[in-house]
């Protein structure tokens, strides 16, 4: 982990203790915005804490670079609740975490690509890893997160609580990207596996939202989109274990 301010940090976490403590208990739908917003700040933390700090994973930021972030994410996702849905909701402190927390690691996510696009890899470090015999996996997760885990470019439908925001940015060839990365799915995961990620980042076809996809897969239920996001996760999973990391260096 980075070196960062102890004091500070400390501070801060007495800081929201404390905040949150004024806040009076009532019905998750009787709060206001600025209430959910402060009431949610230990999620914040819990999200952030989940992330790695080691320099190769998360560029220039630091825990409170992460913190900071994900505060940012909960106040925009606290401002889109559907206070409707909200009120159907038969556990809503569950459906509120599982909302926010989506956003906030989200959020940390594509803040943490940002950074970490600036970095180069120095030369001898790629030596190391080209003579590694396919052995290190960091390489091979670093990109399969970085194309799976935090792509979001187009909204999901009215279905979700939410739109997304897309993100605009193009730094590579995205078809050339595609296709490549269609051959390494098409070679390490099941039919299912395939399906949901092709559908879920538009890799050749439409990108779909979960919902979708679910019925799509026939996955029936209240919580049906948690099984894609599992799918999604298992295949990655899977390309991470089973790809070499030769066959993504280039993309770095």
């Amino acid at each position: 982990m980075k070196k960062y301010n102890v004091k500070n940090y400390i501070r801060y976490k007495e800081d929201v203790k404390r905040v949150v403590a004024r806040i009076p208990i009532k019905d998750y739908v009787d709060y206001t915005n600025e209430e959910l917003k402060v009431l949610f700040l230990p999620l914040v933390e819990n999200v952030a804490r989940k992330f790695s700090t080691a320099q190769e994973a998360s560029g220039v930021m630091s825990i409170m670079d992460l913190i900071q972030e994900g505060s940012l994410q909960l106040n925009k996702a606290v401002d889109k609740v559907d206070r409707e849905k909200l009120a159907e909701s038969e556990d809503k402190l569950k459906s509120l975490k599982s909302f926010f927390a989506k956003r906030i690691r989200g959020g940390i996510r594509r803040e943490i690509d940002k950074n970490r696009a600036q970095m180069r890899i120095p030369e001898h470090k790629l030596n190391e890893i080209r003579k590694d015999g396919g052995k290190d996996k960091k390489m091979v997760a670093m990109f399969f997160n970085s194309m799976f885990l935090s792509i979001d470019n187009k909204p999901y439908d009215d279905d979700d609580m939410v739109y997304q925001i897309p993100d605009n940015a193009d730094p590579y060839n995205e078809e050339m990207l595609n296709t490549y990365v269609m051959s390494l799915l098409e070679k390490h995961l099941n039919p299912v596996e395939l399906m949901v990620l092709n559908r879920s980042y538009g890799l050749t076809k439409d990108k779909l939202s979960a919902q979708q996809i679910a019925s799509e897969l026939n996955i029936k239920g209240v919580s049906a989109y948690v099984r894609v996001s599992e799918l999604k996760k298992q295949a990655v999973t899977k390309l991470i274990d089973n790809v070499d990391h030769s066959q993504v260096l280039d993309y770095l």
